[in-house]
């Protein structure tokens, strides 16, 4: 679950992590009253615009803008509230149709008095998933896109591995200081930061934050600038009041409806519809969807209690897909009964009326016998297969 800049910032800050200060608005009056408690608080008329969307680069599209009175926080926050911004990473990059922004960020003014004395940092800690350890991932190059810098200048961005069991040590958060090239207060701020920041990572149950700039004032201070986080999923159960944080806006209307119904679904961009029961299975079937000559265009776990209403909604959202040639399925029944799937199949079939996509069923396991039966007498045009190589000919067939 990915959150919103303001949302993040909110969130590191509970543990202690400094952040430039904001107030989130969604309308123009908003932002004005936003723009003015900002100003008492930081002393200064200069403040910053952001727009709200899950995408990063937003000041290459437009959505960031410096402003220096009140005229220019009217005109900026009303020029973004609203907008379709493009960014390199909105569906289909800066060519594309972009994200509408309905929220914006006022915040203060980090970098003054001294824009010059300000020194900014990359930071981001993740998973590691070969090495089974989180990596915190840092640069001298803040505010530029770390996979150039990656590519370009690859000795300027470090790496320091932390053992989840025995947590993030003191002489690390130093190390990471140090080679950012700080000494002083500057590095003891910098340790301080990451420790605080490592906190909020393990803390959230987060899969991701990067803190791109992190900033080093000209009072040797270390704050957030902006934010990028995400949450995962599957430990949200643990924070009931970050779930409440998401923004069903900015996600796949195909995938939010999938969730509310108990579908696991992940649109793709092939051409063959998949719904099989158990993850495990799911990945075998894009596979052998990709040797039979096709390309997934889902992923769909209808879970071990799929029943005839549940496939038929598997149904509907698959076939919202216009790029959708041909339906797989594929269940092995253990915990689900196959006769169960293959009624869902055929009540699904009957009570759409509206599906010319060719169609094979496999089913294998408890009650596949009678699940065939089904299948066979409904006087469908589906096409049932045994084995999986089977299966993956008929897709061959009819792609």
């Amino acid at each position: 679950m990915n959150l919103h800049e303001y949302q993040a910032k909110e969130l590191i800050a509970s543990f202690g992590v400094p952040i430039q200060k904001g107030i989130m608005a969604e309308s123009l009056d908003e932002a004005v009253a936003a723009y003015e408690k900002i100003k008492v608080d930081s002393g200064s008329e200069v403040a910053i615009v952001k727009a709200q969307i899950h995408a990063g680069g937003r000041g290459k599209g437009g959505g960031v803008q410096l402003v220096k009175n009140l005229d220019e926080l009217k005109q900026h926050s009303g020029n973004i509230l609203g907008m379709m911004l493009k960014t390199p990473q909105t569906p289909g990059g800066m060519e594309g149709a972009g994200k509408l922004v309905s929220k914006i960020l006022v915040a203060e003014d980090a970098y003054a008095p001294d824009f010059d004395a300000c020194s900014e940092f990359y930071m981001s800690i993740l998973m590691d998933r070969d090495l089974q350890k989180n990596v915190i991932i840092y640069s001298t190059e803040g505010g530029m896109d770390i996979e150039e810098v990656a590519e370009h200048t690859p000795h300027l961005v470090h790496k320091e591995w932390v053992d989840p069991q025995l947590g993030l040590q003191a002489f690390q958060t130093r190390k990471i200081a140090f080679n950012l090239g700080l000494s002083g207060a500057a590095l003891k701020n910098m340790s301080m930061f990451v420790a605080k920041l490592y906190n909020s990572f393990v803390g959230s149950d987060a899969s991701l934050i990067e803190i791109n700039p992190t900033l080093k004032t000209g009072d040797d201070r270390i704050i957030a600038v902006d934010t990028k986080m995400s949450i995962d999923d599957n430990a949200l159960y643990r924070h009931k009041d970050l779930e409440a944080l998401r923004d069903t806006s900015e996600e796949d209307p195909t995938e939010v409806e999938a969730k509310e119904v108990g579908l696991n679904y992940v649109k793709l961009d092939g051409n063959v519809g998949c719904m099989v029961n158990g993850a495990g299975l799911a990945m075998a079937t894009m596979d052998i969807i990709k040797l039979s000559g096709g390309s997934p265009a889902n992923f769909l776990d209808v879970g071990g209690t799929a029943d005839a209403a549940r496939v038929e909604q598997a149904f509907r959202i698959i076939l919202r897909d216009p790029n959708v040639k041909a339906i797989l399925i594929n269940i092995f029944g253990g915990i689900v009964r196959c006769d169960r799937v293959a009624q869902g199949v055929v009540d699904a079939y009957k009570n759409m009326g509206d599906i010319t996509v060719p169609i094979i069923v496999r089913l294998q396991g408890t009650n596949a016998d009678i699940a065939k039966e089904i299948i066979d007498k409904s006087g469908l045009s589906v096409k049932s297969a045994i084995l999986l190589k089977e299966a993956a000919d008929l897709v061959k067939e009819v792609i």
